[in-house]
This record gives C-alpha cells, structure tokens and sequence, in this order.
C-alpha cells in the first residue's frame, strides 16, 4: 500500500502483492481504512467482506475476502495485470 498518493487506485502488482494507493495519510488508521475500502470497491464486495489480518502498521498488508472464491481470483488477477493504476 501506498499512502499519500498522487492518485487512489487498485492495479498492477509489486512482486506477489496487488499495489493499492490511496491519498489518506498513514495516522490513526486513515490508510489502512481507505486502503480496505479501494480494496472492496476494486473488487466489487461490501467493505465489510475485507477484513485487514496482518500488517496494519507496514506497507505489505495481508487481508481475507470474503466472498466467492473463483470471481474474486479472478478480479485479482486482472487487477494485478492493470498497470493503469
């Protein structure tokens, strides 16, 4: 995740990990916040349905979608190809 971006978006991939950017600065929560939201909205399932498990503190997070598993497997992966960030 990259807080106070240029611009928000969710696309392309940096290593095995999808690239977030959001403009929220990272205090008290703000990036990681907004980084859950992009990351529902990109993905096309309630805010509720991400849920941040580790990293809340680093830039390499690790979260679990809820929702159903081959649809979101692949909006990853078109999202991961997407250099349009």
């Amino acid at each position: 995740m990259t807080p106070r971006a240029k611009r928000a978006g969710v696309g392309g991939s940096h290593g095995d990990a999808l690239r977030v950017a959001v403009r929220e600065p990272p205090l008290e929560g703000e990036a990681n916040a907004a980084c859950v939201r992009a990351l529902a909205a990109a993905l096309g399932v309630p805010a509720g349905a991400v849920i941040l498990e580790r990293g809340a503190r680093g830039r390499r997070k690790r979260v679990h979608v809820e929702g159903e598993p081959s649809g979101l497997e692949a909006r990853i992966q078109a999202l991961a190809s997407d250099r349009a960030s």
